[in-house]
């Protein structure tokens, strides 16, 4: 008996990030690119994973928190752009504001069912993580989602 895919939080968090205005393509994801200069330019977003959160016990209503990590680069100095970081921080968290991006049917990766994120909203300031030593500019935040299957 082959086993159905079923969405998780990773892929919804992923998904609904990538949805975000100002967002682009391949710019959201679990793991961070090792080659710095594919990101230079627009930052990255990285969704470390859950951090807390409870499904609900009498519908699939799931409300995760998962850590989401925003990384900023300058190759040419090694001065890490704190500023371009902290924008990036700031556009996710405008987007938790923007009623367009909630309620919005997300469509997953191949073979995984669509989900919709009912609200997002983070429960702690984005935050400057500083000591980094590879010279990266890095902000985090928790961000949590209200999310069903579909």
């Amino acid at each position: 008996m082959a086993v159905t895919p079923k969405a998780n939080t990773e892929l919804v968090a992923v998904a609904w990030l990538s949805s975000v205005d100002g967002i682009e393509a391949g710019q959201v994801a679990t793991t961070l690119p090792s080659d710095a200069s594919a990101w230079e330019t627009n930052g990255f977003v990285h969704v470390v994973g859950g951090t807390g959160g409870t499904p609900n016990l009498d519908y699939p209503l799931r409300e995760p928190v998962v850590q989401v990590d925003f990384y900023a680069v300058n190759l040419a100095s090694g001065k890490p752009p704190w500023g371009r970081a902290a924008s990036l921080a700031e556009l996710i968290v405008a987007g938790t504001y923007d009623a367009a991006g909630l309620q919005r049917v997300l469509t997953l990766r191949p073979g995984y069912p669509q989900a919709r994120v009912l609200t997002a909203h983070f429960i702690s300031e984005p935050r400057r993580f500083p000591s980094d030593e590879s010279s990266y500019a890095r902000y985090t935040g928790d961000l949590a989602l209200h999310w069903i299957h579909l």
